[in-house]
């Protein structure tokens, strides 16, 4: 997920399971009162944001000037008819991250600054080419996490309701719950199906933890990021800041299992690693491109090695994306999850939403990662069992040298710490 500090923007297209607050859009009554009399107004209205903003100005080969012709010639007695003709309208777009959220829907997809978040803690979204409701994501140290599901699961069944054919918010209704409840999920992986209890909790997220290490490499300073929340970046440059004082000789920064999150907490995060050079680029559908660019302000310059895995999505890519396209920094790991895709979520007058897929974003180098996701410059990918025993059973392993992809890591870090050693050498 992907959100900017001016409007609610989604990249990665993923809807987290939590409680998330949506500010500043201004949902007047005035609205409201003339949606309850005239529902084909909720109807026009989501066909305009569409024709005005959508990525495709081909609408994907449909001509969207006849299907507004269809919509506005039905007659709607009640909302519920609106809706649903407003999803049929967007279907014909072939693009499973525009969709349109009642209110109920769209009240569930709120961005929760406190990072205390209700639900199951997995980020889903639908998968591109095989429209399945994937999980992109769980976050560590959720029921879903502690459950033993894992990014690229496919979620077949909701308390036995098929999903196929579902999209996100309505999975999203469907597994949210109040603290205590239960859901069970049917997960599909390599093959077999099997059902997962899941305990709906609150859950408060610490987004960076960060630590000192004693490796073959020297001193390590270890940063794991969970989530790009509101207070991701701050508490990232306190960790920073905080182990550059103990002197660490390099950094391992893990963006294993990292669904995404806010925009500007990425680029502001790149920014305190990068001196110089472009972030990311943002495509929208005149061809129009922005772009984010390192301000010259980086906390430090020492040696760093990423670590990615098929779990690193949205703005983790846009993230390792600029570190490894910038010479910043190596990327250990497993290819990434692929969401390239920006959207944007607007709220309605009676209090529904539409979220609309509006620019796609290239890395510095003008990579499009959408589907194909992020490789690594040293690939060490590990069975769905060994991520399993890693993450689950054998979490003492983690982030030691019995963890395959960080012992990499840190073989990779120490040449780099001796290649700097040697530069700075000679300049002297």
């Amino acid at each position: 997920m992907v959100i900017t500090r001016s409007r609610l923007v989604l990249g990665a297209t993923a809807l987290t399971l939590s409680t998330i607050a949506v500010a500043g859009f201004g949902i007047h009554s005035q609205g409201q009162a003339l949606f309850k009399e005239s529902p084909k107004e909720i109807v026009d209205e989501v066909w305009q944001i569409i024709y005005r903003q959508y990525v495709d100005g081909t609408f994907n080969q449909v001509d969207w000037q006849a299907v507004r012709k269809e919509y506005l010639n039905k007659s709607y007695t009640n909302k519920e008819q609106a809706y649903k003709s407003i999803r049929e309208m967007l279907k014909k777009l072939d693009d499973p991250y525009t969709r349109f959220m009642d209110p109920k829907e769209f009240q569930n997809m709120q961005v929760d600054t406190s990072g205390e978040l209700t639900g199951v803690g997995i980020t889903i979204g639908l998968d591109e080419e095989t429209k399945k409701l994937t999980v992109i994501a769980p976050l560590e140290g959720t029921p879903a996490f502690n459950a033993g599901i894992l990014a690229k699961d496919t979620i077949v069944k909701i308390d036995g309701k098929s999903t196929k054919g579902m999209d996100t918010s309505e999975a999203v209704t469907l597994i949210r719950g109040e603290p205590g409840s239960k859901v069970r999920l049917t997960i599909s992986r390599g093959g077999k199906e099997k059902d997962y209890l899941v305990t709906r909790a609150k859950i408060e997220i610490h987004p960076v933890e960060a630590s000192v290490k004693q490796t073959p490499a020297g001193k390590v300073g270890y940063i794991r990021l969970k989530q790009f929340s509101a207070n991701a970046s701050k508490e990232m440059r306190d960790a920073i800041t905080g182990l550059e004082k103990k002197k660490v000789d390099g950094y391992v920064l893990d963006l294993r299992n990292n669904p995404g999150g806010l925009l500007f907490s990425s680029i502001e995060i790149a920014r305190m690693w990068l001196k110089e050079g472009t972030i990311v680029s943002t495509i929208d559908r005149k061809g129009g491109e922005e772009k984010e660019i390192a301000n010259g302000r980086s906390l430090t310059e020492k040696p760093l090695v990423v670590l990615v895995d098929q779990g690193s999505a949205s703005a983790s890519e846009i993230l390792s994306g600029a570190l490894q396209d910038n010479k910043r920094a190596v990327l250990v790991g497993s290819k990434t999850f692929g969401k390239g895709l920006v959207q944007s979520v607007r709220p309605l007058d009676d209090g529904s939403g539409v979220a609309v897929t509006i620019a796609k974003y290239h890395t510095p180098s003008g990579a499009d990662i959408n589907k194909s996701g992020i490789k690594p410059d040293f690939k060490v990918d590990l069975s769905d069992e060994q991520r399993q025993n890693l993450w689950l059973k054998e979490r003492d392993k983690l982030a030691t040298l019995k963890d395959p992809q960080f012992a990499k890591a840190i073989e990779q870090l120490k040449k780099e710490i001796a290649a700097q050693g040697n530069v700075r050498a000679e300049k002297k």
